[in-house]
């Protein structure tokens, strides 16, 4: 196992719990599993007969399917091959009241995720589905990245955009240390090292260590086993299995509170978890990239971060110069983001007039990249033509030091206009 520290990384935000399609026959089936998949958060949709399951499916996406074996109009076993031709992705889990040893074989073998059986466990399927949906989500994440990389090796990463001087030891860096195991960096170059990696071939599997509070720090990393706690209802697996033989990109790790760091340290140290409630050890190989923008040697010497940690996460270091000293760079992120919304959202807007160049150049950029793609974002849902204007931005902060688009070369300033 190994471990990075990484500066300057904004937290992620987190997902919803995700959707479901739920295909039987019996109406009292699909009313009970709604009300309970829908009690535990999750957006819950239902078809009668295999047909209109398959219309569903291809009206809108799904996280999950739970599929009855024996359907009305078409066998169970058919609409999942039809489902897998569909999305090969689309975790598929089947339900019945035939749940014979034959049955189990056969789903699983044609590409099923599960079987439950009729009457089920409530705790035991819900396990099941965040699992699933977990796995699901961690396969797409893994899909974009390979997207994204093949496009880095054709012709540059679309993502890692970057001709400031300050940024050309980090590209270096990045180089050098992604097919290696260690690496560093923000969210863009973590996967970036990790496609880079003999670790490639499975997801990575981020962790905004910053978002979690203590109370549930230790089963979201190394998850629980049912009965740890009072809503633990079912066993769950944490973030480091999730990331084994791949790699766990631990951001904001400044944040972590300080009494479960001595837990983070000892699975750094053995590659050694216990899942919360459990006294059974379960080993992981896991490549680990973390992130902050935070001074952890100032943190370790006013006693909120261990030394020891520091000390086993910091194998390699790169330091992320802010967006305000590498202010080349602002146009082409700027023309990459405003590219990719105008597509998003499929706006007419082309580019960026003088105006707003200036805005943005004597912007001081506290949020850094992500404000920017924000900024952008917000820029060409408000745009009324086709380029944008200083007054669509909403900056109104400048930097002591402006700097103007004769400082630039022609060629990043006709990335945007």
């Amino acid at each position: 196992m190994s471990e990075v520290a990484i500066l300057n990384r904004p937290p992620v935000t987190a997902a919803g719990n995700g959707s479901i399609l739920i295909i039987d026959d019996e109406a009292a089936i699909r009313e009970s599993l709604e009300t309970l998949l829908e009690f535990e958060g999750y957006s819950v949709e239902s078809a009668e007969t295999g047909e209109q399951g398959l219309t569903k499916i291809g009206e809108r996406p799904f996280d999950l399917i739970l599929l009855d074996f024996a359907l009305p109009d078409r066998n169970g076993l058919e609409i999942l091959a039809d489902i897998r031709d569909r999305d090969p992705q689309l975790a598929v889990i089947m339900i019945t009241a035939y749940g014979t040893v034959d049955n189990a074989v056969r789903v699983i073998q044609n590409g099923a995720a599960n079987f439950i059986q009729k009457p089920w466990d409530n705790e035991r399927l819900l396990a099941i589905l965040r699992t699933q949906i977990e796995l699901r989500r961690a396969l797409q994440q893994a899909e974009r990245l390979e997207a994204e990389m093949r496009l880095f090796r054709a012709q540059g990463s679309p993502e890692f955009i970057a001709n400031a001087p300050s940024m050309q030891s980090v590209l270096e860096m990045v180089t050098r240390v992604g097919p290696s195991e260690h690496g560093t960096g923000k969210e863009v170059v973590a996967q970036t090292l990790h496609a880079l990696s003999s670790r490639a071939q499975r997801p990575m599997v981020a962790v905004n260590t910053g978002g979690l509070s203590e109370g549930v720090f230790e089963s979201e990393l190394f998850g629980h086993v049912k009965g740890a706690f009072t809503d633990a209802r079912a066993d769950r697996i944490g973030r480091f299995e999730l990331a084994d033989h791949s790699t766990i990109f631990l951001d904001e790790i400044g944040n972590v509170p300080y009494r479960q760091q001595a837990k983070l340290l000892r699975v750094l140290e053995s590659g050694e978890l216990e899942r919360v409630g459990s006294s059974r050890s379960r080993h992981v190989d896991v490549r680990v990239i973390s992130a902050t923008n935070a001074d952890l040697r100032a943190a370790c010497a006013n006693g909120q971060f261990r030394e020891d940690l520091l000390f086993r996460l910091n194998t390699v270091e790169i330091h992320l110069p802010p967006l305000r000293e590498r202010r080349e760079d602002i146009p082409l992120l700027a023309g990459h983001f405003l590219a990719r919304s105008a597509t998003r959202y499929r706006r007419p807007v082309h580019g960026l007039d003088a105006t707003a160049l200036q805005a943005m150049l004597r912007y001081t950029w506290p949020g850094n990249v992500r404000e920017l793609e924000h900024v952008m974002e917000r820029a060409v849902l408000m745009c009324r033509t086709t380029e944008i204007k200083a007054a669509d931005l909403g900056l109104n902060a400048a930097s002591p030091n402006d700097q103007h688009l004769e400082e630039l070369s022609l060629e990043a300033v006709e990335v945007i206009l």
